[in-house]
């Protein structure tokens, strides 16, 4: 299983020409830009400023890369949906995110970060047009659950799961918060599972710890 809590940077890029070398399995986590998505990875891996967040929408315009432990990697794309940035980053979000998704052998696993309070805008559609012809594992992360009631929980759930459903895609979907840890664990169990069977089916083994 992944150390989670053991993650550390490895490496940001910007082109396709600069990803590293393929080999571990990766999980690749995306959202609306200020969805939270940063605050649901620092929360899946323990840390406080593991990945950075910003109030400026479109600001990250990278690839950052995260060893997980266990010969796994965390793949943090930029967010999307932003709306106050030149077409010329919308254009090379395109060219980085589409490509690395549609190219990279060793995405194990995808990772949609979208608010519980209101899921499936036309910018998370969008994203699961890229991420449908992958046939990856997909796993909705309905982030901010804390500030629904248990009504409005509910419909959220029913809402993403109606929404998968609809488009003929599998997936899971879980309520997910930051500040109270809600899914933290569920979501781990998933990856961890995602990241076994991708291991098995492509004969990838863990990397060594320290001393083997």
């Amino acid at each position: 299983m992944p150390a989670f809590e053991q993650a550390r940077y490895v490496a940001s890029i910007g082109k396709l020409s600069q990803l590293p070398e393929e080999g571990p399995p990766e999980i690749a986590f995306c959202g609306r830009s200020n969805v939270g998505k940063s605050s649901a990875i620092n929360a899946l891996t323990g840390r406080r400023r593991l990945a950075f967040t910003s109030k400026t929408p479109g600001r990250t315009q990278t690839i950052n890369f995260f060893d997980i432990g266990e010969g796994v990697r965390l793949a943090d794309l930029p967010g999307y949906g932003f709306a106050r940035v030149p077409q010329a980053v919308r254009a090379q979000w395109d060219r980085l995110v589409g490509g690395y998704l549609a190219e990279r052998g060793s995405l194990a696993a995808l990772v949609i970060i979208m608010d519980a309070r209101r899921p499936f805008t036309p910018h998370d559609v969008g994203m699961l047009d890229w991420a449908q012809p992958l046939e990856r594992p997909l796993l909705v992360l309905l982030s901010k659950a804390d500030k629904l009631n248990k009504r409005e929980r509910a419909a959220a759930l029913a809402q993403a799961r109606g929404g998968l459903a609809a488009r003929g895609m599998p997936g899971e979907v879980c309520l997910f918060s930051s500040v109270t840890r809600e899914g933290v664990d569920e979501a781990r169990t998933l990856l961890a599972g995602w990241v076994e069977a991708w291991n098995a089916e492509h004969g990838h083994k863990k990397a060594p710890g320290k001393g083997e």
